[in-house]
């Protein structure tokens, strides 16, 4: 199957289900407590983020696709840090206020990347399923897509009117569903529950042949166009009306956390189908990302760029290019993961096996490795107005290629030292004869701690040498 990354800018997704706001709690144990036998935990940092329904808006504006966010949360603060939060990632919150009862909150206590414990703070919401509707209604005009995120909360009570609601308007209707009355669902574009959760509905299968007959049946017995199966370490199935059921393998290299990546799924899956992308390419979208979501720690999402990335990873498509928004949380999340990370810079202009070698050495002080890129006008400022001979879309694609490059950055100043300090990389690497204290951004460097690496060229290789050779016709 071909794949490639649509354009979401134009896609409106509306969401609707139980938001909550997730806390964090980040330290280090190294003994038991003499009161209980319990882990004592030290907390370094402390983080918030949106969760359930929120997270799933999150993943869809991360992807650059419009996100309005249906939900009731409290009248608190944690209400108002929720929309704030959310706001200030470009989703548009369509909340109930209710004075009666909480926002839901969900504290998770982490030392060493793994979770010992979580604690929830939450009363029923179906009493607010109601005003829910109300509010639901009046976004719906806009949308091009709806998906429905239900964690069992009580915001989506009334489920099967909304999707009876959306079925009139023309609009497809995703449901990440919960609980076993899967038939309140009934008529919906797809549903995406997990195995356990279809096991419950379907029962249990006894093997890959009565998964496959078990999922078509429910499919058609509740009137979808799709039921897509996630299955953790197994990747997940397709059912789609009058196709054969399509299995696709897990993407995950390193699971870290698989908390979210239900919401990344549907999140992806709605988004593509409203860039008009087909069921199955969505579904294939939604594993890819899904794969990069449990290789980060927390609930988190997978921007349209890394999703661009693994699809060049994968030789399928798709490049290793990146704005410095876009690289930023990246890398943070890269360090977060224990790599180290590896920066360098130049014009790369006539791209040949001196750079290809020196780019091979920088990748092997680290685990990742950004090439920064001068831009047209920065060439020329250094090397004259006959550079570059080659622009910069060309030049950055040539490095994406390359298999020791991760990412591939533009920056338009004549050095890289204020992108330098942005990113912080654990590794500056610089070619040529240059001392230290005069490679651009080093001391940024140094002070965060990292180091600075002076390697030599390939000897007679160079671009310059390349050009002369063309201009004399040899």
């Amino acid at each position: 199957m071909k794949l490639a990354v649509p354009d979401y800018s134009g896609v409106r997704v509306l969401i609707a289900g139980d938001a909550m706001l997730d806390e964090y709690w980040f330290g280090d144990t190294g003994r038991i407590s003499p009161e209980a036998p319990v882990p004592v935990v030290r907390t370094r940092t402390t983080e918030r983020r949106p969760g359930g329904a929120a997270n799933v808006a999150l993943n869809v504006a991360a992807l650059g696709a419009d996100a309005c966010l249906v939900a009731v949360v409290g009248d608190d603060e944690r209400g108002a840090a929720l929309e704030r939060m959310l706001a200030e990632r470009g989703v548009r919150c369509g909340f109930v206020r209710s004075p009666d009862v909480p926002t839901i909150h969900k504290l998770r206590v982490l030392a060493r990347s793994q979770q010992l414990i979580r604690l929830d703070a939450e009363q029923p919401l179906e009493a607010c399923a109601a005003a829910a509707v109300e509010r639901f209604e009046a976004e719906l005009a806009r949308a091009d897509v709806v998906v429905l995120s239900d964690y069992g909360k009580g915001t989506l009570a009334r489920a099967a009117a909304l999707v009876a609601r959306c079925r009139e308007a023309g609009v497809p209707v995703l449901v990440d569903p919960k609980g076993t009355d899967f038939a309140r669902y009934r008529g919906a574009t797809a549903l995406t529950p997990n195995r356990l959760e279809f096991e419950a509905v379907a029962g249990v299968c006894a093997d890959e042949a009565d998964l496959l007959a078990r999922g078509e049946r429910l499919r058609a017995n509740l009137a979808l166009d799709a039921l897509l199966i996630t299955r953790g370490e197994q990747g997940m199935t397709l059912f789609c009306r009058d196709r054969e059921p399509l299995t696709l393998p897990a993407e995950a290299r390193e699971v870290f956390d698989v908390t979210g990546a239900g919401d990344t799924v549907i999140a992806l899956l709605g988004a593509s189908l409203g860039a008009g992308v087909t069921l199955e390419q969505s579904a294939a979208l939604a594993n890819l990302a899904a794969g990069i979501v449990v290789g980060k720690i927390g609930v988190a999402s997978a921007s349209a760029a890394e999703l661009k990335l693994e699809l060049h990873r994968k030789g399928s498509g798709g490049r290793g290019l990146v704005t410095a928004d876009e690289l930023e949380p990246m890398v943070a999340e890269a360090k977060r993961r224990g790599e180290r990370i590896v920066m360098t810079n130049g014009c790369f202009d006539l791209l040949h096996a001196g750079h290809v070698s020196y780019l091979e050495e920088a990748k092997s002080f680290g685990d990742r490795l950004i090439v920064a890129v001068n831009d047209d006008a920065s060439v020329a400022r250094l090397k004259g107005p006959s550079r570059p001979v080659t622009p910069l879309e060309d030049r950055m694609a040539v490095l994406a290629g390359l298999a020791a490059v991760d990412w591939v950055v533009p920056f338009s100043e004549d050095t890289p030292a204020a992108l330098i300090a942005r990113l912080l990389p654990d590794v500056l690497v610089k070619g040529g004869d240059y001392r230290v204290e005069e490679i651009a951004g080093a001391d940024a460097v140094l002070r965060a701690g990292g180091d600075v690496r002076v390697v030599g060229f390939k000897p007679g290789r160079s671009t310059s040498a390349l050009i002369e050779a063309l201009r004399r016709g040899g």
